[in-house]
């Protein structure tokens, strides 16, 4: 009777952490899909801040060369702002799936060294400055 109750215990061990590594591999895919939200979020940020530029870039040639300087700083100031917002708000989402995800998997809550560790790897993977750059070259 021993030996089935062990046999029982490692079946169960096995069925569990089969179960926790198919929510883990669902976790992966749900944070992989919302970083890929994430990043065309960002493209489309970058895309329509270019066009707003071109387009105040357009509407200032007509109007002289002083207020086409005036107009382009105040789209590329605006541009730069609504760019620094949107990487922000990418920058958090990505920080908090990474803790949710962690936690879920993990079933233990995070302390501070841990939650600052996995955000910053998670953040070390979107390459933030160079959707950045993009922005401010426009």
């Amino acid at each position: 009777m021993h030996a089935r109750q062990r046999a029982n215990a490692i079946r169960e061990n096995i069925e569990a952490a089969e179960r926790q590594r198919e929510e883990a591999d669902e976790l992966l895919a749900e944070y992989r899909e919302r970083l890929k939200e994430a990043r065309e979020q960002a493209e489309d940020i970058v895309t329509r801040a270019r066009k707003a530029s071109e387009a105040a870039v357009a509407e200032a040639a007509a109007e002289g060369k002083a207020k086409r300087e005036e107009l382009v700083a105040a789209a590329r100031k605006d541009i730069e702002g609504e760019t620094k917002r949107a990487l922000e708000q990418i920058r958090k989402e990505v920080a908090d799936l990474t803790v949710l995800a962690t936690e879920k998997v993990t079933r233990k809550s995070l302390d501070d060294a841990d939650h600052r560790r996995l955000v910053e790897e998670a953040l070390a993977e979107v390459d933030f400055s160079a959707l950045a750059g993009e922005a401010e070259n426009n």
